[in-house]
């Protein structure tokens, strides 16, 4: 059962600008990975379900999140149907994280009150989403739509927040193209948690590595 409302999700999603996205079929290298990111200053993570048995290492590192972790808010992402993203909302989900735009998951997410995010990829996809409920939009893949995308959306429709994720990468320029287009945060993931880090398991770099990219996020909102 979800720990935070979608309410509170959305509000650390807007505070802090950044969910780092992850997935490892290794359960204490996931754990380590979970805590490097928190020491860092992250306080959501999406576990980007995408293994087989993902389901069990999700359920591991959620309880460790509530035991040793106090604030951190555990998300899965890549959820396909209704029935997965139930399985993952028993699990302790607190946001679910979608490919694509799906009515089903919609209305199992909002009887639970949980945030989820479908990945979007127009202003009518956009806003169906919105009348069923969503509060952070994702915007995937990101590097094919890009900030400008982002600026042609909040014209017509202000009240619209936005997530990219893809095309993120944690570099001054790069998150000022986004944060200036106008995005309430930014999903990242192998350009913040990247292959080496997980090859030579260098926890602390990644832990540095968050820390960098959620001052410059801070940095580039003005903050």
């Amino acid at each position: 059962m979800a720990q935070y409302t979608r309410i509170e999700v959305a509000q650390v999603m807007k505070d802090t600008g950044m969910v780092p996205l992850f997935f490892n079929s290794d359960l204490e290298l996931s754990k380590k990975v979970l805590k490097a990111c928190y020491d860092g200053g992250a306080r959501l993570l999406e576990f980007t379900a995408r293994g087989d048995f993902a389901h069990e290492v999700f359920g591991e590192l959620a309880k460790y999140a509530i035991k040793e972790l106090p604030g951190m808010i555990m998300g899965v992402g890549s959820v396909t149907d209704a029935a997965q993203a139930s399985l993952y909302m028993a699990l302790g989900a607190n946001f679910i994280v979608t490919p694509v735009l799906r009515e089903d998951i919609a209305i199992v997410c909002n009887r639970r009150k949980v945030l989820w995010s479908p990945g979007c990829g127009s202003l009518t996809e956009i806003t169906r989403a919105e009348e069923l409920g969503c509060e952070i939009v994702k915007l995937f893949p990101g590097d094919i739509y890009g900030p400008q995308f982002v600026k042609g959306i909040k014209g017509p429709q202000p009240w619209t927040s936005i997530m990219p994720t893809g095309g993120v990468s944690p570099t001054e320029d790069n998150l000022k193209g986004w944060f200036n287009a106008g995005v309430t945060c930014v999903g990242m993931g192998s350009q913040l948690i990247s292959k080496t880090i997980i090859a030579t398991k260098d926890f602390e770099k990644l832990q540095q590595d968050v820390k960098d990219a959620l001052a410059l996020i801070k940095k580039v909102r003005g903050y």
